[in-house]
């Protein structure tokens, strides 16, 4: 796919997550605070479904929805995507500044509709802060996002495992905001619509100003090989007119 493909559905999904998302906390807003659709019965199968073992293994996978892991994979994702150390710099800022704009701006969001968590009695962790959109939700879709960009662009083939591996992390981070009760379901829902709009934004900024990524010294790219053989053609031909290792000569 060009950039300018990459461009054009990355406007597409930016416009229709920004409507799902815009339309799902309008209702949230609404309903000041109440549960929606599946909220309450999923809180309710949560609580009665709580073995010690599961309740550990969704704690240890939301911890790593948020803080130092999610900013160190962040960083992780803009080694992959550059070609030399240079770009690596470079991309791992640019994916820090992706993630951290989008901590801001959620918050703001979270702010701004204040709806309040689930009862605190049906807790399984500690949690803080108002509960739409999720922030581990967010974090964590975000954090995928960019490590999966980062594989398709330096592994486009056979990475399909990767790819699915590091989606499912972000899925499961969501899942166990709702399992251990610090969430309503709709505010992972909400989470996982920002992340993507986001990323989408993302995306559309990096396909338009980016520069084009060069090969580090030493190593060809499929336009220079294809320019050198150009060049070699081109030179076959003209020598062919006139005498071995000698200018060409004027014909007609």
């Amino acid at each position: 796919m060009n950039r300018r493909n990459a461009g054009d559905l990355a406007v597409s999904a930016a416009v229709g997550t920004l409507v799902a998302f815009v339309l799902l906390a309008m209702v949230v807003a609404g309903h000041h605070g109440t549960p929606l659709l599946t909220d309450g019965g999923l809180l309710s199968w949560s609580v009665r479904h709580r073995p010690p073992v599961a309740v550990a293994a969704a704690r240890g996978v939301t911890g790593t929805g948020t803080g130092v892991v999610a900013y160190l994979l962040a960083v992780l994702a803009g080694v992959l995507a550059g070609r030399d150390a240079r770009q690596r710099v470079t991309a791992g800022a640019v994916c820090l500044a992706c993630l951290g704009l989008a901590q801001v701006v959620r918050y703001g969001v979270m702010s701004l509709i204040a709806r309040p968590r689930p009862p605190v009695g049906d807790w399984a962790t500690q949690a803080t802060g108002w509960s739409f959109p999720s922030g581990h939700t967010t974090t964590s879709a975000v954090t995928a996002g960019l490590l999966i960009a980062a594989v398709l662009l330096r592994a486009p083939r056979g990475s399909r495992a990767i790819v699915t591996a590091i989606g499912c992390w972000a899925v499961l981070v969501g899942l166990s905001r709702v399992y251990l009760g610090v969430h309503w379901s709709t505010d992972v829902v909400g989470g996982w619509l920002f992340a993507l709009c986001w990323l989408a934004v993302c995306f559309r900024l990096a396909a338009r100003y980016r520069p084009a990524l060069r090969a580090p010294s030493g190593e060809s790219t499929p336009r220079t090989r294809d320019a050198a053989c150009s060049r070699r053609a081109g030179g076959g031909s003209a020598g062919a007119v006139g005498s071995p290792g000698g200018p060409p000569r004027e014909t007609g």
